[in-house]
């Protein structure tokens, strides 16, 4: 007898999840090698030299055109959810570099012999709905029969060139910022176990649906010198993109950092996604801890794989008001109103964790 959609559990069939689902930073790295040369561009503003979230191009009338492209297979277990996930996870990188987006189209693997093509349309509800909640159009798209469900859009976006954000132009002295808290790979590995307490999953639906509409807002302000969203490589890895790019080190204050309710519980169960290992694994040597952190804890945070993660953000000194009065008026709570680190002159490690 046919399964009931209510009875599937996507994550089920699908090897990886969400962000979870990248290719290692070294793998990626040597993928993406190339000796043939591109054709030179002025007017390509960010593009394959750094590690930014969107490329972006000049329209010649004072405004970047960004262009992103982000899927994955499924997180959650609920078609609708999953979409949902997916697409403020595609939409976000827009706001990553300080945009507005304007427009969508859906990519979509399906394996239409195993699970019912309802739930691919419950997938797609989903996401209107957040593009609803992002003011853009779902336009269209394409999909493919796969072996496995794929779901994520490409997304276009607007941006005024002179607010334009990268991830590679933070200053030394520039403060740290996060706006949610990290975890949600160990949430999600949590429920593919299948001993994900009810009030855990609600909490982590909410973050991983949240779109980061607060960065078209940052990208306005004069005094944030750099900013990305922290998704598949954890926080740890974006961090080195981000240190790495303006060559200086950065400070991290581990015992600011902001987790997710229960994170810690699961992490005692050594709940700990795959994806953490392979990260970890791929720039552990770039990272210094000093005496008195909880190593163990570390490791497992610091590279959890996050899915439409919060948005890492490089902020001048002068501008620290501004940057804590913005997140009050937008109800964060007191927790994201320090900031979790600092870039600092470059030493021999990239990333330097305080206690």
């Amino acid at each position: 007898m046919e399964l009931e959609s209510t009875e599937i559990k996507l994550t089920q069939y699908s090897r990886g999840a969400g962000c979870g689902c990248k290719i290692a930073p070294s793998v990626l790295e040597e993928i993406l090698k190339t000796d043939i040369a591109q054709p030179l561009d002025v007017k390509l503003l960010v593009g394959n030299s750094t590690n930014d979230d969107a490329a972006a191009y000049d329209l010649g009338n004072g405004m970047a055109l960004i262009s992103t492209t982000d899927f994955f297979m499924p997180i959650v277990d609920d078609a609708y959810d999953f979409g949902r996930i997916a697409a403020a996870n595609a939409i976000s990188d827009v706001y990553a570099m300080g945009g507005k987006p304007i427009m969508a189209v859906a990519i979509l693997g399906w394996p239409v012999e195993k699970l019912p093509v309802s739930l691919a349309q419950r997938v797609l509800e989903g996401a209107r709905a957040v593009c609803t909640t992002a003011g853009i159009p779902l336009a269209g798209g394409h999909s493919i029969d796969s072996s496995e469900p794929i779901f994520g859009l490409a997304v276009n976006g607007l941006c005024a060139i002179a607010d334009l954000k990268k991830n590679s132009t933070a200053k030394e002295g520039d403060l740290l910022f996060l706006t949610k808290p990290l975890g949600s790979g160990i949430l999600a590995t949590a429920q593919k176990r299948n001993v994900l307490k009810e009030e855990h999953r609600i909490s982590l639906i909410d973050q991983l649906t949240q779109i980061n509409r607060l960065g078209e807002v940052l990208g306005k302000i004069k005094g944030v010198s750099a900013m990305t969203d922290v998704t598949g490589f954890g926080l740890a890895g974006h961090l080195i993109e981000m240190a790495e790019g303006a060559g200086l080190s950065a400070e991290v204050y581990y015992s600011q950092i902001p987790v997710m309710e229960g994170v810690k519980e699961y992490l005692a169960q050594r709940i700990v996604p795959d994806a953490t290992y392979r990260n970890w694994n791929g720039y552990s040597n770039k990272i210094f801890f000093d005496a008195g952190v909880d190593v163990m804890e570390a490791f497992s945070l610091l590279p959890d794989p996050q899915t439409n993660g919060g948005l890492l953000v490089a902020v001048s000194e002068d501008a620290k008001d501004e940057m804590v009065e913005l997140l009050s008026k937008h109800n964060f709570l007191s927790s994201f109103l320090m900031p979790i680190g600092r870039m600092v002159k470059r030493e021999e490690k990239v990333v330097l964790v305080r206690k």
